[in-house]
């Protein structure tokens, strides 16, 4: 029988999908898995940030499953902790043109270089910054610059760029201006999707190209500037972080006009790489990973001319092979599995591979299973005996009483976070389509495009008609206590054009501290131009929809249909009646809330 900490154990059969996958949702990692690999690829990359060669690279064969995928995925968490180190993932499934292999490599590594890094900006507004701060007497950190610094200094001076741009090429006169000037304009995040998309080597429209100075790219785009533009940026990167570039996946049967697979033309690519990458002494070093089945390496590589085997493994001669996984491994794997998949129950089991045998665990080795056939066989065995089971939930009042007491219990946290708040809103105004709230009828609930602009800022946008004129409201809830996020959320419920909004509303319980003085101007615009409400979501007016939506998440745990728990909402008159909705769909008055808390 199971210790219990909230609910009673119910898992009977665990879908095989969820157990396999929960791992990978929670960034599991076993550290001694295959850590032989992982540790030589650290190693190599302090290496070439000290040492004289400053780029290497290391070649990794495992068959499928066994955990190539894993040891990506545990440096990059790794790395990404430190801050020191960005990782570049290149899958070859994902190349549509082998014959334009450094043209699609670019578009990857702008890709890349697009994620946000331990900063909290991407990692070209860090270059950015870095460039700038070497000829500023005041240092700023890149969220400082992208938040606050730049936008100042370019209101001030529209020249800024042409100006930075000259600066910057003194100490760079190897690097293309152009590409100094892109870089330079991701500080702007009104431009910096476009700058990025021209690093890219995209073309712009002939106006926004113009407004940032850049020349569009020729018709026909050749490898070579390609490749230019690839090996000027990272020479620019490598002066303040390290960069692995890991190649993955390259067992596509294509090829390309020449003949060559899609494993040889990524290998005459890392090739190239290896001899081109031009970094200073002072650098932090290049690290070129390639994965691939031992069959891959075997029949499709060794066989290449023109040194590419060595461009491909210098660090170890050989590529290093992972190993399957032995009995101990095995139970530790699982042992790590259960332990976040009960917690996320909220369950607490008799031991800590409950419920299977040690023993049997063990004894898979000799099969030489990989992660996935380990996960696969435990979530076929995942049997249990449970206790009596309680009286039978069988209405939506029992769900809904025993939801909204957890709710109760949690109010504060649940408060805090904007995910809880902004789903529950989301569901309520689902259950609303076709009813008139404060003059507005609602039609329906839109994703909020452009996503990559949007970076869930504004969690949905309610269409809605009102006096007989389409509106389309987009909702914001914005719990974050640091100013940063607040100031981001408000620039995005301001930009009506680019969203396709009638009008914002600002979702928060927190006052806006008097000291950050963007967010307090962008906000004085937001609610006096008659198209922006702040709507204070307090503890009486919310419980109710978290509670329901619990409910109907749940719904099939406690034998609920969709249409019953939908039917309970409008007999009860939770959402139709609920402060919060009316008050999203009221007209804006341009006033702050009261009820506000520090």
């Amino acid at each position: 029988m199971l210790l219990l900490k909230v609910t009673t154990l119910l898992l009977i059969e665990v879908p095989l999908s969820e157990f396999q996958t929960f791992g990978i949702k929670k960034n599991l990692d076993l550290p001694t898995l295959n850590a032989h690999a992982s540790d030589k690829i650290i190693q190599a990359i302090k290496q070439v940030g000290s040492g004289e060669a400053k780029v290497t690279s290391i070649t990794i064969t495992a068959e499928q499953g066994v955990g190539k995928t894993h040891i990506i995925r545990r440096l990059y968490h790794h790395l990404q902790t430190e801050g020191n180190t960005i990782v570049v993932y290149a899958s070859a499934s994902k190349l549509s043109n082998l014959d334009r292999i450094k043209h699609e490599f670019l578009q990857n590594w702008s890709k890349s270089l697009n994620q946000h890094g331990a900063e909290g900006v991407n990692h070209w507004q860090e270059l950015a910054t870095a460039l700038v701060n070497r000829f500023s007497k005041n240092q700023a950190s890149p969220r400082e610059m992208v938040a606050n610094k730049f936008p100042f200094a370019l209101s001030k001076n529209p020249k800024l760029i042409d100006n930075l741009t000259t600066t910057v090429l003194k100490n760079n006169g190897n690097i293309d201006p152009d590409i100094i000037r892109a870089i330079l304009w991701t500080l702007s995040e009104e431009h910096a999707p476009y700058a990025i998309k021209w690093l890219s080597a995209n073309a712009l429209s002939e106006a926004k190209a113009a407004e940032l100075g850049l020349p569009n790219p020729e018709p026909h785009f050749t490898e070579a500037k390609a490749f230019e533009i690839l090996l000027q940026t990272l020479s620019l990167l490598n002066e303040i972080k390290a960069v692995l570039i890991c190649f993955d996946e390259l067992e596509g049967t294509s090829l390309n006009e020449a003949g060559f697979t899609q494993a040889q033309v990524v290998a005459e690519l890392v090739k190239d790489l290896f001899n081109s990458i031009n970094v200073a002494s002072n650098s932090r070093g290049v690290v070129l990973l390639t994965m691939m089945l031992p069959d891959t390496w075997s029949r499709k590589i060794k066989s290449l001319p023109g040194g590419i085997l060595y461009r491909l493994s210098t660090a170890t001669r050989e590529p290093i092979a992972l190993k399957h996984m032995e009995g101990e491994t095995i139970v530790e794997l699982v042992a790590l599995w259960l332990k976040e998949f009960y917690k996320a129950k909220n369950l607490v089991p008799h031991h800590r591979i409950y419920p299977f045998d040690e023993n049997k665990l063990r004894e898979l080795n000799k099969e030489k299973p990989t992660v996935r056939q380990v996960l696969q066989w435990c979530a076929e065995h995942f049997t249990v005996t449970p206790p009596s089971p309680p009286p039978p939930l069988d209405t939506v009042e029992a769900a809904f009483t025993k939801e909204l007491t957890v709710v109760e219990k949690s109010i504060k946290k649940l408060l805090d976070d904007k995910q809880p708040l902004a789903d529950a809103l989301r569901f309520s105004f689902s259950s609303l389509i076709g009813e008139t709230i404060e003059t507005v009828k609602v039609e329906g609930i839109e994703e909020v495009e452009p996503k990559n602009q949007n970076q869930d800022y504004i969690d949905f946008k309610l269409k809605g008609k009102a006096n007989g004129k389409t509106v389309k409201i987009g909702v914001s809830v914005l719990q974050y206590s640091h100013a940063r996020g607040v100031l981001a959320g408000l620039k995005r419920l301001t930009a009506y054009k680019i969203f396709g909004l009638s009008r914002g509303c600002l979702v928060r319980s927190k006052k806006i501290s008097s000291k950050a003085t963007q967010s307090q101007e962008i906000l004085s615009q937001f609610l006096s131009s008659k198209f922006g409400k702040w709507v204070n979501p307090t503890t009486e007016d919310i419980k109710n929809i978290l509670a329901i939506h619990a409910v109907y998440v749940s719904r099939e745990g406690y034998n609920l249909s969709e249409k019953e728990v939908l039917d309970f909402i409008a007999q009860k008159k939770l959402a139709v009646e609920n402060a919060v909705i009316r008050e999203i769909l009221s007209e804006p008055t341009g006033e702050i809330p009261s009820g506000l808390v520090e």
